[in-house]
């Protein structure tokens, strides 16, 4: 029996409801796209893994790729995030919030819509996130279910539309609040996000690669990690232990974030 609460869901289109824990297991049979397999054979200065899994997107030295230079380098934006995710004056802070989250996750909808060839039933059986890192999916029974990759991440988008559309939640009109709970329903959207990022960064960052869209995506995140920093709406025990969790810090080294 694992140890870790595991969020639960009241529906397969809400996401758990309790803190955000792992399922650690064994290694997921998790593959990379065909041009991750393709680019590293033959001549390429990156390894591949003797096992076959999502860890073949290394460089020579066993690191992820996107730890590698000239990778973790690449960004559209140049300076600190914190310049662009503050408050500005005389704006509400749950309108911040808002118009920030839908920004998030229609970019981030975006780069799903590039990973569906990829990122498929077969080629990721599981929510992984790093090895032996497998995120699970309660259903109203209280089943801990390991849902395909693209599955996980259709109920997760699935459910942050439907909180984006809801006017009670999100409002629209002018005079009308925001509800006593967004605060904690942000923080769960945001959980979601992170999930889904851990898992593009971890099985299919080769593909940002061939599309020289890493700069992209690199920037997205670290915008990400970043408000979610200066509004406290991300947990860093959520990216403990991940290879996203290394990211952020070698980019606050770097000082692209904050410490």
């Amino acid at each position: 029996m694992n140890p870790n609460p595991i969020r639960r869901s009241p529906s397969p289109l809400a996401p758990p409801q309790q803190p955000a824990q792992f399922i650690y297991a064994t290694p997921s049979p998790t593959t990379t796209s065909p041009y991750a397999a393709s680019q590293l054979t033959g001549g390429s200065p990156f390894m591949a893994s003797p096992n076959g899994g999502s860890e073949m997107t290394t460089g020579a030295d066993g690191r992820p790729l996107y730890l590698c230079q000239p990778f973790i380098r690449a960004a559209l934006v140049t300076g600190k995030f914190k310049n662009i995710v503050v408050l500005p004056k005389y704006v509400d802070v749950n309108e911040w919030v808002a118009i920030n989250m839908f920004d998030f996750y229609t970019n981030l909808n975006l780069f799903l819509s590039v990973f569906s060839e990829c990122c498929t039933q077969a080629s990721c059986p599981t929510m992984s996130a790093a090895p032996g890192v497998d995120y699970t999916w309660v259903d109203n029974n209280r089943r801990q279910l390991r849902l395909a990759a693209p599955t996980y991440i259709d109920f997760v988008t699935t459910w942050i539309q439907n909180a984006l559309d809801d006017p009670a939640l999100f409002p629209t009109k002018f005079a009308h609040e925001f509800p006593s709970h967004f605060p904690t329903m942000v923080k769960q959207m945001y959980r979601q996000l992170l999930r889904i990022f851990a898992h593009l960064f971890y099985a299919h960052y080769p593909v940002l690669l061939h599309l020289h869209s890493e700069g992209h995506f690199n920037s997205l995140f670290a915008h990400f990690l970043a408000f979610g920093k200066e509004f406290e709406i991300l947990d860093p025990r959520d990216i403990r232990g991940l290879g996203i969790g290394d990211l952020a810090d070698r980019w606050k080294e770097m000082g692209i974030l904050e410490s």
